[in-house]
């Protein structure tokens, strides 16, 4: 396992949202920062991060990997044009790579934490199927990347409902009493708005105080770091308050609002015309935006980022009236 290396899993609740183009470009900002930063595409059954980062789909990838095993894992990484940024291609030309077996996952899990590098960014499926959740929990501080849509902020509450049922399950899944009653629980009819994480702690005390301290300990170490993408105005981060309450009635999880990217024309341009945004448009909203996250990103893995200082809204109204 490479400790030095930080994984930065990126997912979202649904798709369009642009979490391939944030995760391409995140992964341009922090090798262009001079650190050594390898992008990951896990978005199986619509791998397209090569896109984004400007590369043919030529190469062998993940599909390669899982489905001949003439490759070794490293033996995957392409270098791109970027200094410091290298690539793992998805599932290339493999259907039904969505998906692949719990012996598959954690395979890719253990190669993934071994990768030599500064920075590991994982572009992981939208939704929550089994492959997203397992790649998101790679981490404790994964992305979520939502837009402002009603649909869009649902769903990525309900991904991370499900990745935190999901984290409860392994915990437990020892004891089989505890187990049952829990999964029992959430295919019941039983009211859904009932169905909280803290509900869900309480039942595990009642059973095993030891495995509930264990559980407390474990669920209080994610902290999902939100990015919204193609906002219109700062009023939209209004939506924050209810978002935050939201997630600690439900989820017991204290969200971490990390950046917002405002609808830039500059992004369709790039996407469109095949160029790297960061090189094409390094001036863009959204390239400025996407560097002012990649510098956050880089102080909260060193430790020199203040939570408890920085407030999203107030910091995207300053940028906001900079720009005029």
């Amino acid at each position: 396992m490479n400790k030095n290396a930080t994984i930065i899993p990126i997912a979202s609740g649904k798709g369009g949202v642009g979490k391939s183009m944030f995760a391409a470009n995140l992964a341009i900002a922090l090798a262009k920062m001079g650190h050594l930063t390898v992008a990951v595409d896990l978005d199986f059954g619509g791998s397209n991060l090569y896109t984004y980062l400007g590369i043919s789909n030529i190469h062998p990838g993940i599909g390669n990997y899982l489905k001949t095993k003439d490759f070794k894992f490293n033996d995957l990484m392409v270098q791109t044009s970027i200094l410091n940024l290298k690539f793992i291609p998805g599932d290339g030309k493999f259907p039904f790579m969505s998906n692949i077996s719990k012996e598959q996952r954690i395979d890719l899990n253990r190669h993934i934490r071994q990768i030599p590098a500064k920075y590991i960014i994982l572009d992981i499926g939208a939704g929550s199927m089994f492959n997203s959740l397992s790649f998101y929990g790679l981490a404790h501080r994964g992305i979520i990347i939502s837009s402002f849509e009603i649909p869009s902020i649902m769903n990525f509450i309900t991904f991370l409902r499900s990745f935190m049922f999901r984290v409860l399950c392994g915990i437990v899944h020892k004891n089989k009493e505890v187990l049952n009653i829990i999964t029992s629980t959430i295919t019941s009819s039983v009211e859904p708005a009932l169905l909280t994480i803290k509900y869900f702690l309480e039942i595990i005390e009642k059973y095993d105080s030891v495995l509930s301290k264990r559980a407390y300990e474990i669920c209080n170490k994610y902290k999902p770091h939100i990015i919204f993408n193609m906002g219109d105005n700062p009023s939209d981060l209004t939506v924050l308050n209810k978002i935050d309450t939201t997630l600690k009635n439900i989820l017991s999880m204290k969200a971490v609002f990390l950046g917002c990217i405002f609808y830039d024309k500059c992004v369709r341009n790039s996407s469109k015309n095949g160029d790297l945004l960061f090189e094409k448009y390094p001036d863009s909203i959204a390239s400025k935006e996407i560097q002012n996250i990649a510098e956050r990103i880089n102080e909260i893995y060193n430790n020199n980022f203040n939570y408890d200082t920085f407030n999203l809204f107030e910091d995207t109204q300053k940028r906001y009236k900079e720009r005029g």
